[in-house]
């Protein structure tokens, strides 16, 4: 009996593989069409703004057609398409790809800017933010990381025609760096931790000498200086705050109404 179920189960078997194999292929019919079809239904959706459909139909041409131009041109447009859908991690590692695999591509600096972009979005409202939050809470990492990809741009590809704007977006995002250094230099001193607020006012200062906030930054310096008794790098500070910033908000009459201010001001007369 035993050997008679075998014989049945084997002939089962048998027949189920026959009848397979009678069956036609499954095919994916997205491999019969045209790289150029795929690219003009990617860009319509990408100018339709449906960015997720998009980015599958360039998925699906990079598959399909993995060499040459239009391969290329499809890595950019996922990237650029994660950036306009707000996905910045993945905008950010799909530029970082095309980067790597393609050093020397003619448009490898758009990609270089496009990152900068990227990041530039994450922190733009950082000035306007900062007085709403604890400095402290605030990651300056997208600032800075802006910064870095901006500068390889310009450094590296001069002439590119991304290279302006990259450059006012740097001297913006410097700015940013210094405000935020100055910001939480104040929140430091606000909380009588003197040193640390002193630490911050000289990064800023040292970092940043051309930020509008080197200002607020070497007064924050004189104060620090002040509220820890060391006189002579306190006089130091003032002259050259004086000699910089001889109508300073900071120390105008009505500004400050601390002695310290009064006491060093005579002593430059």
């Amino acid at each position: 009996m035993q050997k008679k179920l075998s014989s049945v189960v084997a002939t089962c078997v048998v027949l189920a593989l026959s009848a397979c194999s009678w069956l036609p292929e499954k095919t994916d019919e997205s491999k019969n069409v045209p790289v150029t079809k795929l690219y003009a239904e990617a860009r319509e959706e990408m100018a339709g703004g449906h960015y997720e459909a998009a980015i599958k139909l360039w998925e699906r041409l990079e598959t399909n057609y993995p060499f040459g131009n239009y391969a290329n041109q499809a890595q950019m447009e996922i990237a650029y398409a994660h950036y306009k859908s707000g996905d910045q991690a993945q905008a950010l590692a799909a530029a970082d790809r095309f980067i790597r695999e393609h050093p020397t591509h003619p448009q490898v600096d758009y990609m270089y800017y496009l990152r900068g972009l990227i990041s530039f979005n994450d922190q733009i409202g950082l000035i306007s933010q900062l007085y709403k939050q604890d400095p402290t809470e605030r990651d300056p990492k997208a600032t800075r990381e802006s910064f870095a990809a901006f500068k390889v741009l310009v450094d590296r590809y001069p002439n590119s025609k991304y290279a302006p704007d990259a450059i006012e977006r740097m001297r913006y995002l410097t700015t940013a760096m210094a405000k935020y250094e100055v910001h939480v230099a104040n929140y430091y001193y606000r909380r009588g931790a003197y040193l640390a607020s002193l630490n911050r006012a000289m990064n800023a200062v040292s970092d940043y000498p051309d930020a509008p906030a080197r200002e607020e930054a070497l007064y924050l310096m004189i104060r620090n200086y002040d509220k820890m008794g060391m006189t002579e790098l306190r006089n130091d500070t003032v002259r050259v705050f004086n000699a910089n910033y001889p109508n300073s908000k900071f120390t105008r009459a009505g500004g400050n109404n601390e002695s310290w201010w009064k006491f060093w001001s005579r002593s430059d007369k």
